[in-house]
């Protein structure tokens, strides 16, 4: 969205001399400024999987909150080229790419690193800004490096800093969930022994667990200060992995200030907290119902493992439609452990939630694969291609509200995609 309209130095100072006009000749003056808003919508539209790009501006359909507007200039645009025009008022499209490589992964693979061959190699064009952004820090491509360096050098560059970067960025987050994998055995056959009494059963949970070898240590045990410390593992497990709002709408705010066409994608993996199975959690809470505060725990504990994210995503939804940018939320599936025992709880939920629908508000491409490089070359390919369509909306008032925009394609049974709208400020 850009904005057009006189300088605001010189709006104060005719202001200024309405009021020395009207207190020196005793006649008001008035001079009314208009302010002129342009909304740049960038719309991809396919029938079925392939992109049509023989439409012009007679093609298009737009509403702004439901009110059909004048589209005013339409251009189709091939990864930074515009190949066609079709305008009733002329516009200057930016068109230059800023490339934003997101992993948020805890897991560094091979499959990986053809992902990031695949972009290096058939993607980046000289010209184009690219930033990554890793588990712990952020590297910017130098403008210069693409054409001194080999693409091939680069990508294995790349690769290092990322496979680096996940190992050290995810230690603490790995170690948490080793700890809490051999606190879900220990407790979950602490239960079993004073539950059951059956050793063996108890003694076959413990499994590659180095810190308990005989039954005895079951009984010596005190049930209270192993689910203390289990709850605090899922707690400081879940301050890991938290959505963090605020700079997710950081985030928003940068790419709305940055010129050109700004492509997100966001590499995520399914995540799998270990757990001691609800059921068995529930026969505990009877079984030490006069054991301190251990029924209380248990209660927060199965409350804790089914609340929902407190994150706010109108606001997330809004800010990223606002940006004029788009979200590719690339899922990395991968399959679920089975230990005796042990519950594999999926907790990628509120997670994939949060950027799902920011793809989705911003215009984007979601897919789900355990294949990274399938993926990527998926999103890429549906974004290269798009049309930039332009208007003024009707009756502006720039009250900070969200602006709800729809476009169609007349008479087409054709899938548009297009951000959900704007903020009118």
């Amino acid at each position: 969205m850009k904005f057009f309209g006189g300088n605001i130095k010189k709006l104060l100072l005719s202001v200024a001399v309405a009021v020395l006009s009207i207190s020196v000749f005793s006649q008001q003056l008035f001079i009314e400024q208009s302010l002129v808003v342009n909304v740049e919508v960038p719309v991809r539209v396919f029938k079925d999987n392939k992109f049509i790009d023989n439409l012009a501006l007679k093609d298009f359909e737009l509403f702004e909150d439901g009110i059909p507007q004048k589209i005013e200039a339409v251009y189709l645009v091939k990864k930074r080229t515009i190949e066609r025009s079709d305008e009733k008022k002329r516009y200057n499209p930016e068109t230059s790419r800023t490339f934003y490589l997101f992993f948020e992964i805890s897991e560094y693979s091979a499959k990986m690193g053809e992902a990031v061959d695949y972009f290096i190699q058939n993607v980046l064009l000289l010209g184009d800004n690219l930033i990554i952004v890793t588990p712990i820090k952020t590297y910017r491509l130098k403008n210069e490096s693409l054409p001194r360096k080999q693409r091939e050098e680069i990508a294995k560059e790349l690769k290092g800093l990322i496979r680096k970067d996940t190992i050290a960025g995810n230690s603490e987050y790995r170690s948490a969930l080793r700890e809490l994998e051999d606190l879900s055995k220990i407790l979950t056959s602490k239960i079993i022994q004073d539950t059951t009494g059956d050793s063996d059963r108890a003694m076959s949970v413990l499994s590659n667990l180095s810190t308990m070898t005989t039954t005895g240590d079951l009984d010596e045990m005190e049930i209270e200060p192993i689910i203390t410390q289990y709850a605090v593992y899922l707690q400081k497990i879940e301050i890991l992995r938290k959505v963090d709002e605020l700079r997710l709408l950081d985030f928003a705010r940068h790419l709305k200030n940055r010129e050109g066409q700004k492509y997100v994608f966001i590499f995520y993996q399914r995540e799998f907290i270990p757990q001691v199975d609800q059921r068995i959690l529930t026969e505990a809470s009877g079984l030490y119902q006069d054991v301190g505060g251990v029924t209380n725990l248990i209660a927060d504990i199965i409350d804790f493992n089914t609340r929902e994210s407190d994150t706010d995503m109108e606001r997330i939804k809004q800010a990223y439609a606002d940006a004029a940018t788009s979200i590719h939320f690339l899922f990395l599936t991968r399959t679920r452990e089975h230990l005796a025992g042990i519950h594999f709880a999926e907790r990628s939920n509120d997670v994939f939630a949060s950027f799902a629908e920011m793809a989705k508000a911003s215009g984007g491409f979601m897919d789900s694969s355990a294949n990274p490089r399938f993926l990527f070359q998926k999103a890429v390919n549906t974004s290269e291609n798009y049309y930039l369509l332009y208007y003024s909306p009707k009756n502006y008032r720039g009250e900070g509200k969200f602006r709800e925009i729809k476009v169609r394609v007349k008479d087409k049974n054709y899938r548009v995609i297009h951000r959900v709208g704007y903020i009118d400020n």
